[in-house]
């Protein structure tokens, strides 16, 4: 290989790894990945499919029971016949419809409520994943802002240095440029901290296949409108996953209530035998009857109906306790939206207006190095507000599309 071939594949080689290094995932992207890897949203699956199998439980049908012995028959007194004696007998339990409907029932509305589960995990996974995302966003924001302020403060440190070199201004502003410059320098190194625990955060929901040298796209305006209120509360009261699981809970403890009631009746079963010896053969069929005398199953109905009214508590307790979340999460959504139309409208943009006068001002000797020091304190802490409110803004609307609970990716 020669040396130019060489610095060629070098090259490509630094491309390739800076490409991997600076991927950057969407929000979409980082769902979908969560959805494909997240141990234990695929816990969850699995739960599904153990109560898909109990269906299948619910549904077979018992068992018959064979019963073969064999001996030999010697008589007590002279003359009597002698050989081998058999018996058979063979019990098929009878599976009652008005049973067996009530059990499958009580297992399908299982499954319906494990599916339900599994939604409902699956909409708080990505809500979480969602505030971890537009916290990383959050944390970048104020590093780029802090770092900002560092580089506004150096230079009106050296603005002042140049002044106090001169005679122009007296020593103890240097000293309080100084001492701003320390701390504009700590806030930078404490949101680069931040900023790190906000990755490690995202990179836990995600899982394994995020890789640790990662970046995001996006910002924090990427919260969409939501619809009216009352659009979104018909929507939820019939696609929540937290009311469906609730309602399925309130049919399987119904249909188990069918089940122990329908377990006092007396179990069947037919029953057919053959017994035969050296002289006879003898063949019969008949019906076993169970009859329930000492065990009225009081204790089991009475759980079972205790069950069906708690069941139907929670459901009613779910729906006022949605419906409130959604009501809350609505105000604190305007409530953000108002704050971020404010800032952006006018504080922000006055507070830094008024941060470009003192500076002039500070510039021709008409003002002193405090009142610039005032004025780039209300900017950064109108910029700040900014921020937390759109993320604010963000947050909101993540609890609202958790209750909401529309797949990843589809979100209008």
């Amino acid at each position: 290989m020669t040396r130019r071939q060489k610095i060629l594949a070098w090259a490509f080689s630094m491309l390739s790894s800076w490409a991997v290094a600076e991927q950057a995932f969407d929000l979409s992207r980082l769902e979908a990945m969560a959805l494909e890897g997240n141990r234990s949203l695929l816990a969850v699956r699995d739960q599904v499919g153990a109560a898909r199998a109990a269906v299948d439980t619910a549904s077979a049908f018992p068992n018959p029971e064979l019963e073969y012995m064999g001996g030999t028959v010697r008589p007590r007194g002279v003359g009597g016949p002698t050989g081998d004696s058999r018996s058979v007998t063979l019990t098929q339990p009878l599976d009652l419809p008005w049973r067996r409907s009530a059990r499958i029932g009580a297992a399908e509305a299982g499954l319906d409520s494990a599916s339900a589960g599994g939604r409902s995990f699956e909409a708080a996974l990505i809500a979480q994943l969602r505030s971890r995302y537009f916290d990383l966003l959050r944390r970048q924001a104020e590093l780029r802002n802090t770092r900002e302020d560092v580089a506004l403060v150096e230079s009106v440190r050296s603005r002042i240095e140049k002044r106090v070199e001169t005679g122009d201004a007296p020593r103890f502003e240097l000293i309080k440029a100084d001492a701003e410059l320390l701390n504009a320098q700590k806030a930078a190194q404490a949101a680069s901290v931040r900023v790190e625990q906000a990755r490690s955060g995202l990179r836990q929901m995600v899982g394994a296949a995020l890789p640790a040298d990662f970046a995001v796209s996006g910002s924090l305006r990427d919260a969409r409108e939501l619809p009216p209120l009352e659009s979104v509360r018909q929507g939820v009261a019939s696609s929540s996953p937290d009311l469906a699981r609730a309602r399925a809970e309130t049919v399987r403890a119904e249909r188990q209530l069918e089940l122990e009631r329908s377990l006092r009746w007396p179990n069947l079963a037919l029953k057919a035998g053959m017994d035969q010896d050296p002289d006879v053969r003898d063949s019969r069929f008949g019906v076993v009857v169970s009859i329930p005398l000492w065990d009225r199953r009081r204790g089991p109905v009475g759980e079972a109906a205790a069950q069906l009214s708690r069941a139907r508590n929670d459901l009613a307790a779910q729906e006022f306790a949605i419906d409130q979340m959604l009501e809350v999460a609505y105000q604190q959504y305007e409530i953000a939206q108002a704050q971020v139309t404010a800032l952006e409208s006018g504080i922000v943009r006055q507070a830094e207006a008024a941060l470009k006068v003192a500076e002039a001002a500070y510039r021709f000797g008409e003002r002193g190095f405090l009142e610039v020091i005032d004025a780039q304190r209300v900017f950064r802490a109108a910029r700040a507000e900014l921020i937390t409110a759109r993320y604010e803004l963000a947050t909101a609307w993540v609890e609202v599309e958790r209750l909401r609970a529309l797949p990843a990716g589809k979100t209008p």
